[in-house]
């Protein structure tokens, strides 16, 4: 443990709304992975480029400024030896750290891995996880995506 954002991660938390940022900042200090923002607010012009791509399946994206002026949406993307990897292996310890950072705040959260329950209402550790997002894939049978990265208010 005793990682820390980057000026480059602290850089891409501007516009988020204060909960998360305050959220991401404490798991940041709590997790077993290292990580870094690898997004936060996003324009709608990027937005569409994502969707055109197949990155995303919506223009109603809490990456975007909602009506309060703030993104409520963050990607957090493991880093090993100062590079990201999008590996699954390494995402459960940054949403183990996420759940324990939102439970000492009191924020709610969404994860992208299970979209139609909060993370309070089933985090702990990486085995109870595990055993939602299977779960979530029994409820949501398809071509449902799976954002292991994406976490939101």
């Amino acid at each position: 443990m005793g990682y820390s954002l980057s000026a480059t991660s602290l850089s891409r938390l501007n516009g988020v709304h204060p909960n998360l940022v305050k959220v991401v900042k404490r798991a940041i200090e709590v997790t077993n992975q290292d990580f870094i923002v690898q997004e936060g607010l996003r324009t709608l012009a990027t937005q569409k480029q994502y969707l055109a791509k197949g990155v995303t399946k919506t223009l109603n994206s809490k990456h975007l400024k909602q009506s309060d002026g703030f993104g409520h949406a963050v990607d957090l993307v493991p880093l090993v030896n100062g590079k990201p990897l999008w590996e699954w292996t390494l995402i459960w310890e940054i949403a183990v750290a996420m759940d324990v950072a939102a439970a000492e705040l009191d924020v709610e959260l969404t994860w992208g891995a299970v979209w139609d329950r909060k993370l309070s209402q089933y985090g702990g550790t990486v085995a109870k996880l595990k055993q939602e997002v299977e779960a979530y894939k029994k409820r949501h049978p398809g071509p449902d995506f799976l954002d292991g990265v994406h976490w939101q208010i």
